[in-house]
């Protein structure tokens, strides 16, 4: 006796009156497990990338940060995101852009806010990047978030040995050596020092048009020199970075004056210089031979001489307040309190630590330079050295610099700046050398 078909035989009858097993609870782990995977691992060409179940992958947008299955099915205590450990949302955030992680996710929920609030997370990122110390003079104060960004920014720029870089020549202005280079309002102008006793303005914003229309002005001219002869060369040996908010310091032989000159006030386009310069406050003779360097903030004024002396003058008690003998003479200085790093005659980095406006040697590095040091500048993330051995180098401010490009050039280099997306080098070749990165 045949029975007829019954739900066990008939698939779609098993479909329709079978009362559905209830699926079983997510393993939290398992879902971690698999999304560090697909995070760490990117799937091939051409392949989807395998799905976790209730974790969707982190969009662009903040919502996206939030499981697609928890819309479906909004049941309370589901596993999502935010319930993973915080070594994992650190491990995410580390492949996620330091600007993103800082200024966007806190506003997505408290708990990546008090995350990205931490500065220890900051800290281990930098160490993760870095693989060395970081940084050289140890500070309480240290801005971790900023100097990540900027370490970040920084390697991503120069990896692959700087093929990022937009690379400009400015060969037309001086007829002399140029010895100095400062970059102004974000890096879209530039002044020029040279030894033909001018200095000129560029407008970087015109990079690669005309020659005349990158040239802004020259403010002197052979017969009426920016700055007058002096008693040793009258040249524009340097021009502080700190004159852009603060009144004018210029070497001028073995002596320093002080000035009322700001350098930033110079709208585009520029207001000729009128005839009667800046007044000028005092002058000191703080050394016995030429000055080379210079830097300056609203307390101190540093310079350096050959005359293998360090010399530090407190602005407000108008008195030396230290002078350091050294064995070598330093030709360029970078100053960032509480760092002041240094290069001189002999090819080798010197690094101060301040305190209270003495400072002390703290390490002596060699970066590769065969020659002199002639140009310094050092940020939170970056640093970058000139040389007359015609080498242009970039390096990481670590403890020792890590050097990650090097650029040769035809003639000496004799100052370097670096502001926003530009650097700039100056060139014994009556040149400026320009790398530019897109923003």
């Amino acid at each position: 006796m045949e029975l007829p078909p019954g739900p066990f035989d008939n698939p779609r009858a098993w479909d329709d009156d079978s009362e559905p097993e209830p699926e079983p609870e997510p393993d939290p782990d398992a879902q971690a497990e698999a999304y560090v995977a697909r995070v760490l691992s990117p799937p091939k060409p051409g392949l989807a990338a395998p799905r976790a179940p209730l974790l969707s992958t982190p969009a662009a947008s903040p919502g996206a940060l939030e499981p697609k299955a928890a819309s479906k099915s909004p049941t309370a205590g589901t596993p999502g995101l935010l319930s993973l450990p915080p070594e994992l949302l650190l491990e995410i955030c580390a492949y996620l852009d330091a600007r993103l992680v800082l200024f966007v996710l806190p506003r997505v929920c408290h708990t990546l806010r008090d995350l990205v609030r931490d500065h220890v997370t900051w800290r281990l990122r930098a160490q993760r990047r870095v693989r060395a110390p970081y940084p050289v003079v140890e500070e309480e104060d240290f801005d971790w978030p900023a100097a990540c960004i900027e370490l970040e920014q920084h390697l991503a720029h120069w990896a692959e040995d700087g093929r990022r870089a937009e690379y400009f020549c400015l060969a037309d202005g001086h007829f002399a050596s140029i010895d100095t280079v400062l970059l102004l309002q974000g890096g879209t102008l530039c002044l020029s020092g040279s030894r033909d006793r001018n200095v000129n303005l560029w407008d970087l914003r015109q990079l690669g048009a005309e020659p005349s229309q990158v040239l802004v002005k020259a403010l002197g001219t052979q017969q009426n020199s920016t700055h007058k002869r002096e008693e040793r060369d009258g040249q524009l040996w340097t021009a502080p970075s700190q004159l852009r908010t603060l009144p004018g310091v210029v070497a001028q032989g073995v002596q320093i004056s002080l000035g009322s000159l700001r350098c930033s006030d110079v709208p585009p386009p520029p207001r000729p210089v009128p005839p009667a310069g800046p007044a000028q406050l005092q002058s000191r003779r703080l050394h016995s031979s030429a000055v080379l360097a210079l830097v300056a903030d609203d307390r101190h004024i540093v310079s350096s001489s050959e005359d293998h002396t360090l010399v530090v003058f407190d602005r407000r008690a108008n008195s030396v307040l230290q002078r350091l003998q050294l064995d070598s003479y330093l030709l360029c200085m970078s100053y960032q309190e509480p760092q002041l790093w240094t290069g001189d005659n002999g090819g080798l980095l010197h690094v101060f630590a301040s305190c209270d406006g003495c400072f002390q040697l703290v390490r002596s590095f060699d970066v590769g330079h065969r020659s002199q040091i002639t140009g310094i500048k050092h940020s939170l993330g970056a640093l970058y050295t000139t040389s007359t051995d015609k080498t242009f180098r970039v390096h990481v401010p670590t403890d020792p610099p890590r050097t990650i490009c090097t650029r040769n050039h035809h003639n000496v280099l004799n100052g370097i700046c670096a502001e926003g997306d530009v650097v700039v080098a100056a060139s014994g070749g009556l040149s400026l050398e320009v790398w530019r990165f897109q923003a």
